[in-house]
């Protein structure tokens, strides 16, 4: 039986246990805030307290005017925090769920699926500035804005194979969790998050058109700013998720049976 569709077997065992993921996300969500009065809301706040002090601080700096410089740092910084929570905790996805695939028979996606979904429910509390936002400086353009759920499943599904990816190998080289933060700590610096690419011209322009994850922020982000992103946009972020799971389900369905001996 080939690799592929090894994994693919297994991806769809895991989407059909949805109860068991989506249950083991929210567990481990009270757990982490249990006796807090307001639990997840902490991140909000503290994200609240970024977004306004990055958007007002770098605004100033860039020279930008507020109206439309802050929606797009908090915009951006609400997705990249859901994007870096997803495959910076999928790369620990296997490990930290050690005991369950050591004693339990469960596919193996379905733990990968925990992280992102876990996230994502994060990503809702985060949201609620998003919207905040959105009331304070208006809508720019209502046609446009239905775009952002498409791009944001795409932007979901790219971040998931990636975590897939990585936690695989994660749990076979034990440094590479490490190397994955170093790695989204430069790549958050390079992406236009507290930047646009309008802002870069000339020679500095690469920086964005060549960043594949430019592609990914843009799709979710821009239709929230009322701009419908190019169809070469749509069809790099849908090319590369084609492409990323096609490779984690390969890696996957190959090295399936080592998990439990690697972890």
């Amino acid at each position: 039986m080939s690799s592929i569709v090894v994994a693919v077997r297994d991806l769809l065992q895991s989407l059909r246990a949805w109860r068991l993921w989506s249950l083991l996300g929210w567990l481990e969500i009270r757990q982490r805030y249990a006796r807090s009065k307001l639990g997840p809301f902490w991140l909000t706040i503290s994200m609240g307290v970024l977004v306004g002090t990055m958007g007002v601080v770098y605004g100033t700096l860039f020279g930008q005017k507020i109206g439309n410089y802050l929606p797009m740092v908090a915009i951006g910084l609400v997705l990249w925090s859901l994007f870096a929570g997803i495959v910076s905790e999928g790369s620990n996805a296997y490990i930290a769920s050690g005991n369950y695939i050591r004693q339990v028979h469960t596919p193996r996606l379905i733990y990968v699926l925990q992280v992102v979904w876990r996230n994502f429910v994060i990503f809702l509390h985060n949201f609620a500035i998003v919207l905040v936002i959105l009331v304070l400086f208006g809508v720019k353009r209502w046609e446009v804005l239905p775009l952002f759920v498409p791009g944001l499943l795409l932007f979901l599904l790219n971040a998931a194979w990636m975590a897939a990816f990585v936690g695989l190998f994660s749990a076979r080289f034990r440094d590479l969790p490490q190397i994955v933060a170093a790695l989204l700590q430069v790549a958050f610096y390079v992406t236009p998050i507290l930047f646009s690419g309008t802002m870069l011209t000339g020679k500095h322009h690469w920086i964005v058109e060549y960043n594949p994850l430019a592609y990914l922020i843009d799709i979710s982000r821009e239709p929230l700013l009322g701009q419908a992103p190019p169809w070469s946009t749509w069809a790099f972020a849908l090319g590369m998720c084609v492409v990323g799971w096609i490779l984690a389900l390969g890696a996957t369905g190959k090295y399936h049976k080592r998990i439990p001996y690697w972890i």
